[in-house]
């Protein structure tokens, strides 16, 4: 029989998933064959609903982590090896939703400015400026800064799609800094060797690094940075069909959570209390 991990990367390829998602995908079933001991064609429901349980008993992974290798397994059994799914076998445990951390715009300012490496503060004033997740602000290239049109061109972001971005003014500046001083010839911010990009990994350091000296008390990850952006925008007038687009969001309701973060005065909206002859 196939390889089982070479049967979920070619089906995944065929599928044209991301290489992030097939990393991922094939980790959940390496850690699925090693709970089981035993080989995971031979696997049956009762050997998923136990792997996943214990993920979630005695692991205490997050419902994000449980519902992936979910979708993994779910996959794997239908897709890799044409097998049946059934979901009254398996459930899916309910995905709890919160609200991201929003950093103010001077909280922001102070995390792009607490670091004195002019290309780190580079990278986090591009993915604030523009929105962009740590994947896309690593992949962008010398060719996707659009200055005549004030631009950011993101190539084959979450989804396998193309979409622009604005390209701020003041990031504008803070770029042509940087690639003076570093002289960037493909990758815009390249790892090591020069040939590669820089990794999503070291963007997170930088931005800890940098989020740590500023001593904000809040939690937040170089992800906040997208939220702000999607936030602020709103905040100043921005329409939420704009932001999706911005954000490369698929469905609008992925966007509306953001109406949850705006101040009420942009909705226009004012507490029913506020509105009568009450006087407290």
């Amino acid at each position: 029989m196939q390889d089982y991990i070479q049967l979920m990367t070619t089906s995944m390829e065929l599928r044209g998933f991301a290489k992030s998602t097939q990393k991922t995908y094939l980790g959940h079933i390496r850690r699925f064959a090693s709970f089981c001991g035993k080989h995971p064609t031979a696997a049956s429901y009762d050997d998923v609903r136990a792997f996943l349980h214990h993920a979630i008993s005695k692991r205490k992974l997050s419902s994000a982590y449980v519902n992936s290798a979910y979708g993994a397994l779910k996959f794997f059994f239908q897709s890799a090896l044409c097998r049946e799914w059934n979901m009254l076998h398996i459930p899916r445990v309910k995905k709890k939703s919160f609200l991201p951390v929003i950093l103010s715009t001077q909280e922001v300012l102070q995390v792009i400015t607490a670091t004195h490496n002019l290309k780190h503060k580079a990278i986090l004033s591009t993915i604030y400026s523009a929105g962009l997740r740590v994947n896309e602000a690593a992949h962008l290239k010398v060719s996707d800064i659009d200055s005549n049109n004030m631009r950011v061109f993101i190539r084959q972001a979450k989804g396998n799609k193309d979409r622009y971005s604005i390209l701020s003014e003041k990031n504008l500046v803070l770029l042509r800094e940087y690639w003076n001083l570093y002289r960037p010839n493909y990758w815009l911010f390249p790892g090591i060797p020069v040939s590669k990009p820089i990794s999503a990994r070291t963007i997170q350091f930088i931005f800890q690094d940098a989020f740590v000296t500023t001593g904000i008390s809040k939690k937040a990850s170089v992800h906040t940075l997208r939220h702000c952006f999607a936030t602020h925008l709103l905040n100043n007038g921005a329409g939420i069909l704009q932001i999706k687009e911005l954000l490369g969001h698929s469905d609008i309701q992925t966007t509306s959570k953001y109406l949850h973060l705006t101040h009420a005065q942009v909705l226009g909206l004012k507490s029913p209390l506020d509105g009568g002859d009450f006087d407290a």
